[in-house]
């Protein structure tokens, strides 16, 4: 089978910007031609030894013309949140997008946000999309389980894990963490640091051809009795250091689509939530009802010493989604695309050979 050679600029060098460049060196059909360095004492270091590893004569820069000047097929956008400027300067140079900052269909940003991105792609010919681990990756295989029903009912993703070890106070203070329980603004924090998870549930909605009513957000919380040490920051006594997230799809009075997130730090907790495993179930109701319970666990040969090390199989799961896009987007029409657009996304260029 004939192959296509992609050639791909990095954009930024994070926890999964690091995942996402060991990922594009070592598949026979990308081609990693340049990288983007997010802060000033990265540029002009190399992308290998800025992501662990070995020089692969590729330097970073914050010369964005430069980068795309080189024409890559797509940028692999991995900073935490979106920047519209950087995303509708690249789209508009004509390279396509994939992403993994908070971006599955657009409709939390501002309505002259979206519309931003989507010109940006109309001038220059190019696609974004956004998935992830969860969001994205979650709500694709809750798609494919569907596809074994006549009839749907609902569709339940619902997700559980001790993030104790999770260090990453920038994403976890907006979601709530770390605030005095009795916050009377807990909900609506929750609420806008949760948004992208709105975009997960209408992906799901249109995979079904649903319009919906409303979707809404639900909160419960749990504090700790005692000040939890995370590392870089923490929790203080009587803070919240659980969260449960119920994002909700309505049509009329019934819920259709459902993600749910439960998350904890600690052995104080109060409640102490007890957590139905690690990972996601999903639930198809409908003829027949499908159960799909998803975990993760290290390779055999991960050798992993350290939290630290495990963390980065996350990371992993977070940055493969949209680098197994790439194919398909490339291909797509201009716009804003989802996995209901695009053809099936598939693993190629990642099996072991020995």
């Amino acid at each position: 089978m004939a192959s296509t050679t992609y050639r791909v600029v990095q954009w930024t060098t994070g926890n999964i910007g690091k995942s996402s460049v060991r990922a594009l060196t070592a598949h026979p059909n990308l081609e990693l031609v340049g990288c983007f360095a997010w802060s000033p004492d990265k540029a002009g270091h190399d992308v290998g030894e800025l992501s662990g590893g070995q020089p692969l004569g590729v330097r970073a820069t914050g010369d964005v013309d430069a980068l795309l000047a080189l024409k890559p097929d797509c940028v692999v956008y991995n900073p935490m949140w979106p920047n519209i400027d950087e995303l509708a300067r690249i789209l508009s140079s004509g390279a396509n997008v994939v992403s993994s900052a908070a971006f599955i269909t657009g409709h939390n940003l501002p309505d002259a946000d979206r519309e931003r991105i989507e010109q940006a792609c109309r001038l220059g010919g190019s696609t974004m999309f956004g998935s992830g681990v969860s969001p994205g990756y979650a709500e694709l295989l809750a798609i494919v389980a569907a596809n074994a029903c006549d009839r749907v009912d609902r569709i339940t993703i619902a997700e559980s894990s001790d993030t104790t070890f999770y260090d990453s106070p920038d994403t976890e203070k907006p979601v709530g963490f770390g605030r005095p329980i009795d916050d009377p603004d807990l909900p609506r924090a929750t609420e806008q640091g949760t948004a992208v998870f709105a975009e997960a549930v209408r992906l799901v909605a249109d995979a079904l051809g649903v319009e919906l009513d409303e979707i809404r957000c639900v909160c419960d919380y749990a504090q700790t009795t005692e000040d939890l040490d995370l590392g870089s920051w923490t929790i203080e006594k009587g803070c919240v250091a659980g969260v449960y997230i119920s994002w909700q799809g309505r049509v009329g009075d019934a819920t259709v689509v459902e993600l749910t997130f439960r998350w904890r730090k600690g052995q104080t907790l109060e409640p102490d939530w007890k957590l139905d495993g690690e990972g996601w179930k999903i639930t198809i109701d409908g003829r027949p009802t499908v159960n799909m319970t998803v975990g993760f666990a290290p390779p055999l040969d991960f050798g992993a010493t350290t939290i630290a090390d495990y963390m980065v199989l996350g990371h992993i799961m977070t940055a493969m989604p949209p680098i197994h896009a790439i194919p398909a987007v490339v291909s797509a029409p201009p716009g804003i695309t989802t996995y209901n657009d695009l053809a099936l996304t598939l693993p190629r260029g990642i099996l072991r050979r020995n």
